[in-house]
């Protein structure tokens, strides 16, 4: 197999790590076309076979997409949720910087999620409502809702960057374990629709999740709206 002479690095890897920061730095955004196995074996000097190597790999992990007579294409971003990951570290999986937009941000009673959580009807919540992003392609919006008054720095901390688990585990302690989860389609609404810059009516994947830490206790509601086609499911997720 052929190395990078520098530091024994695989080249197929070099060849993957370079179209990986081209897309995270924007340089190649979705549905763009990826340089082809003889231009790339051409750039970073090694064989056809390296090269098809390294596209072949970035293809299986969905990073690209491998078109009969057209070519190779930087792929939507897919979210695998066959393991409870925070979308920080799954943006972080496929090499890319984690984005999001925070739209709500509020303190809020609802007595059904309440008891979803374990929680007294009367009990003060905290609601984050997000938009996620990859490639600058807004995916999803997903709510958030957890007890103000076990996490009382969430309604102000800094959020729009950092992991929602990360910041639970270093400020409270609490460590997220696995999910149970109710899966289903709906149409998006007016405001859903714009958030997302899809059409009004758009079928979107909902995922209803309750969020267990590793205490076993109910700790986080989520809500979660997903553009379709860019999702791979298995119920029960444990981290």
């Amino acid at each position: 197999m052929a190395l990078n002479h520098r530091n024994g690095e695989p080249a197929y890897r070099r060849i993957q790590n370079a179209i990986r920061k081209r897309i995270e730095t924007g340089k190649l955004r979705s549905g763009d076309l990826v340089d082809s196995e003889r231009e790339l074996a051409r750039i970073h000097k090694v064989s056809l076979m390296t090269a098809r190597h390294a596209l072949g790999d970035l293809a299986r992990e969905g990073v690209v997409e491998r078109r009969h007579g057209s070519g190779t294409f930087v792929a939507p971003p897919r979210i695998h949720f066959n393991k409870l990951m925070s979308y920080t570290e799954q943006m972080a999986s496929r090499g890319l910087a984690a984005q999001s937009h925070i739209v709500c941000r509020e303190l809020i009673y609802e007595h059904e999620i309440a008891a979803r959580l374990g929680l007294p009807p009367i009990a003060q919540l905290t609601k984050l409502e997000r938009v996620r992003s990859a490639g600058d392609e807004p995916f999803a919006l997903e709510t958030c809702y957890l007890s103000a008054e076990d996490f009382p720095r969430l309604v102000k901390g800094p959020l729009e960057r950092g992991s929602l688990f990360t910041t639970l585990e270093r400020l409270y302690g609490v460590e997220i374990s696995y999910a149970d989860e109710e899966i289903d389609s709906t149409g998006a609404d007016q405001r859903t629709a714009d958030l997302l810059g899809v059409p009004r009516g758009t079928g979107l994947l909902r995922i209803r999740q309750l969020i267990f830490s590793t205490k076993g206790k109910a700790t986080i509601y989520v809500l979660g709206l997903y553009r379709s086609g860019r999702h791979s499911l298995t119920i029960r997720r444990f981290r």
